[in-house]
């Protein structure tokens, strides 16, 4: 359980592989996914590296993939996933999968590239049938429906008779001249602009027929369901007809050659039918040929994704290594838990094994000041905390974690917002619903990104509701009214008993004639004794609910955030207990401890106090708490309005107001003097090379050396680029330090009273629902006949809805955000520093989970 509480301890390690060994060594260190490499070959560019040509035939082989993937789902043939994690190909058997996904390639766009022209040959032939069918209606009901014509052009009789062939002799002779006409299909959303445009350029001298198509025609090219029109058009002259084919080609209109007689149309029609029919035949066999190649492809496309990623990652790992100048041995650098050691020594002896290698690879710890990765190991339970707290900043390397403390803190601070006892019941059992199914859930693979959020956090979710329903339990609130279980410790038979010896009038009528009545405390017998659990039933029905709710949630509120800070302000004392930094717990934690303590846990303390030490007769000469803190500080104990509430209260004040300001000093100044002459002390190393005089309060000779000695081996096992001392500048230190103190000690205000959020929530929550209860739910119960039924179960439909929409979700979520806010501002920055780099291993899962990304 250690490693909860504070990262992983990380090594630099230096790993030499055999170059017959390197692949299948980083292929075990893959499925295990516990080291992270680093770049030994930063001024190397990408495309100059060692196994840069194998990379380049992996993307290769992936793209190939990534089409064959996109016909299979535009086939809507479904990707068979049975969750199997082939094992990674040897280098020798790239050969087999590249010939492999070339033919299936290869065959899949010749396959693309003939079905494509048999679609467009069947469109063209089946809009030549709707050519002639409906050029043939268009004669029909011009003979039909028209006599002789009036020698116009735009009279329908002259359509006739432009079938008729005449001599060109008779022409000469004064015969009528021969109407030419054109038709072909075009878009069915572009004939209205096309009869204007040829009515324009034309100047109103051509015969426009059009008809629509009922059924919609297939794009060959894109596969989308297009509607069109057929249409025929009647010019006279050769420049007519080339203004008509011009505009028929701008509008991207198809043209097909008619036949002038019945005749011929006929004829030709009967072809069409018979060639239609035999493509028809053509395309249902190629794709059926087609379907059974994609299906064939859809079992084993997953895994050969898995095949070739993998064997991608492993090649990009490999060109971050170095190669000696044998160019037989590659030297990588990894960082590691140390606890791991063990598990990568044994992946290293599988991957020499399975490369069939005599030479073992060497696994090497190194030496270094760099500032390892940050590792926290979870599990399916902690990882949500986890990503809480990573979300907020990486922890600094071995500090303490808050993720362990967090799984307590965040779920019930949420629920003293979100306290409710049936709303935490309903997001439990949302919560339980997804804990129970959760492996059917993930075999699943929704890609829905809310549900897989929600579905992520399902143990925060769980959490939060289990405490709502124990704070619900505490107010007492149950969708706004409270449950009734162990009777009030309330009862108005003493008042009676009161009004017969006082001479009172409390009787049966007076309970029934008025509808608010006091209840008064200080009667003996009215008030029985605390209530089991949580706040008295009766409190629901009561006028003053709220003044009484909001005093005690507020206090509640402030109690909880001192608390809470104070247990942050706890934490870093073992910070700095690791990291031996005595300085930082005499000057740092202790002032902050003592500070906050003097002022806001004294005011935590005054809180239960009061509760005690007033009872119902003396509550009325209670004094303010807020007058009594704001005067506290002001050094005012004259105030006649508010009296002390116990004896010494001004001594005790005023020294805990020195003590406090006393810290202010210390974390301001004194520790800012004392980096200084730690420094000096350093640097002159006390002892001077003057006659072997010891100067000032420095260390002693031996001391010395042991200093030298040290400072020595740490320059020595630096990094080049940090291998100089960094220069101690006093104005540097005193600003950050002056920075540090004031944010504190202004903090400690500040965060006291940003805890009252749960406050305002809380008495926000209860009321939102007290009002929908009121303004939904009540309208449905106020009646009790039949129809009062029927409008109960709409009006229940439309509470329910309501209830889950607003008060689950919308302020589920606000209370989640504040809670969020707490724990980062007012817990986390007073001993979390965030300032570290998370550790990212090279692991495989990434690729069996979906997420192909390098």
């Amino acid at each position: 359980m250690g490693e909860l509480f504070r990262s992983e301890e990380m090594t630099l390690a230096q790993l030499f592989l055999q170059s017959e060994s390197a692949y299948c060594c980083v292929s075990e260190l893959g499925e295990i996914g516990m080291v992270q490499f680093r770049d030994l070959n930063p001024d190397v560019n990408v495309f100059q590296r060692k196994f840069v040509n194998e990379v380049r035939r992996c993307e290769e082989m992936d793209r190939k993939l990534r089409f064959v993937e996109k016909e299979i789902k535009r086939a809507n043939i479904p990707i068979v996933d049975t969750g199997e994690n082939p094992e990674v190909p040897f280098p020798r058997d790239m050969i087999d999968l590249e010939a492999t996904f070339e033919k299936l390639e290869n065959e899949l766009k010749e396959i693309n590239t003939n079905q494509e022209a048999l679609k467009k040959n069947f469109l063209e032939l089946t809009e030549l049938k709707h050519i002639l069918r409906r050029t043939q209606q268009f004669f029909d009901e011009v003979r039909t429906g028209c006599g002789s014509g009036s020698g116009r052009m735009e009279d329908p009789a002259l359509m006739e008779e432009s079938s008729t062939l005449l001599d060109p002799s008779e022409v000469g002779r004064g015969a009528p001249l021969r109407l030419g006409f054109v038709a072909g299909v075009i878009g069915r959303e572009r004939i209205p602009t096309f009869e204007r445009m040829l009515w324009r350029v034309c100047r109103g001298n051509v015969f426009l027929k059009q008809a629509d198509i009922e059924d919609p025609l297939e794009d060959p090219t894109t596969g989308d369901q297009v509607h069109k029109s057929v249409f025929i058009i009647f010019f006279q002259g050769d420049q007519l007809k080339n203004r008509v084919k011009k505009i028929c080609e701008g509008f991207r209109a198809s043209l097909y050659p008619c036949p002038e007689t019945p005749q011929e149309r006929k004829e030709m029609a009967g072809g069409v039918h018979t060639r239609i029919d035999d493509l028809q035949m053509v395309l249902n066999q190629t794709e059926d040929h087609r379907q059974r190649v994609l299906q064939a492809a859809a079992k084993t496309v997953r895994v050969w994704f898995i095949k070739v990623r993998k064997m991608k990652a492993i090649y990009h790992t490999l060109n971050l290594c170095n190669i000696d100048v044998t160019q037989k041995c590659l030297i990588a650098e990894i960082w590691c838990p140390v606890s791991d050691l063990d598990s990568i020594q044994f992946a290293l002896r599988r991957g020499t094994e399975k490369s069939g290698s005599t030479v073992p690879s060497i696994l090497n710890r190194m030496q270094t000041k760099q500032t390892p990765p940050t590792f926290n190991k979870t599990n399916k339970f902690t990882s949500g905390f986890q990503n809480i707290v990573d979300a907020y900043g990486i922890g600094t390397y071995r500090e303490i974690n808050p993720a362990p403390y967090t799984i307590i803190t965040f779920p019930f601070l949420f629920a003293v917002m979100f306290g409710d006892l049936g709303h935490g019941a309903l997001m439990t059992c949302a919560a339980l619903y997804l804990v129970l199914r959760e492996s059917r859930l993930l075999t699943q693979k929704n890609d829905n990104e809310m549900f897989n959020m929600i579905f992520a956090g399902r143990y925060i979710i769980l959490l939060m509701g289990a405490f709502s329903i124990y704070t619900g339990l505490i107010y007492n609130d149950c969708f706004s009214k409270s449950l009734n279980i162990f009777g009030s410790s309330w009862s108005v038979r003493p008042m009676f008993q009161e009004s017969i010896r006082g001479g009172g009038n409390w009787t049966f009528e007076t309970l029934e004639g008025n509808r608010v009545l006091q209840l008064d405390p200080a009667v003996r017998g009215v008030f029985g004794g605390p209530y089991p659990i949580g706040i008295d039933p009766i409190w629901n029905m009561a006028t003053n609910k709220l003044t009484f709710l909001n005093s005690f949630k507020m206090k509640m509120s402030v109690c909880l955030g001192v608390i809470h800070m104070l247990f942050g302000v706890s934490l870093s004392l073992f910070n700095h207990l690791y990291f031996k930094k005595p300085l930082n717990i005499y000057l740092g934690f202790i002032p902050e401890i003592v500070f906050m303590s003097s002022l806001f846990g004294y005011l935590a303390l005054l809180v239960f106090y009061k509760w005690l030490a007033y009872d119902a007769k003396t509550s009325r000469d209670a004094p303010s708490l807020l007058i009594a803190f704001i005067n506290m500080f002001l050094f005012n104990y004259n105030d006649p309005t508010n009296q002390p509430l116990y004896r010494g209260q001004m001594i005790i004040q005023s020294l805990l107001v020195v003590i406090a300001m006393a810290c202010i000093p210390c974390m301001l100044i004194v520790k800012t003097l004392v980096l200084r002459r730690q420094h000096l002390w350093r640097q002159n190393l006390g002892t001077q090379n003057f006659g072997g005089i010891r100067v000032g309060n420095g260390p002693t000779e031996d001391e010395a050396e042991i200093i030298q000695h040290d400072q020595l081996s740490q320059h020595s096992e630096e990094e080049p680029e940090h291998s100089e001392e960094e220069v101690f500048n006093f104005g540097d230190v005193a600003v950050h330090q002056a920075i540090h103190t004031i944010e504190y000690c202004l903090g400690c205000i500040s965060n006291t009273a940003s805890y009252l959020r749960l406050w305002a929530l809380s008495l926000a929550h209860a009321q939102l629902s007290e009002v929908l209860w009121g303004m939904v739910m009540k309208i449905g119960l106020s009646s009790r006949s039949f129809a009062g039924f029927l409008l109960l179960t709409i009006i229940f439909a439309a509470f329910a809805t309501l209830t889950v929409c607003i008060l689950l979700i919308m302020e589920g979520l606000s209370a989640f955000l504040h809670a969020l806010r707490l724990h980062w501002v007012e817990f986390q920055n007073k001993f979390y520093n965030g300032q570290g780099f998370k550790f990212l291993p090279f692991t495989f899962d990434s690729i069996l989970e979906g997420k192909f990304e390098d």
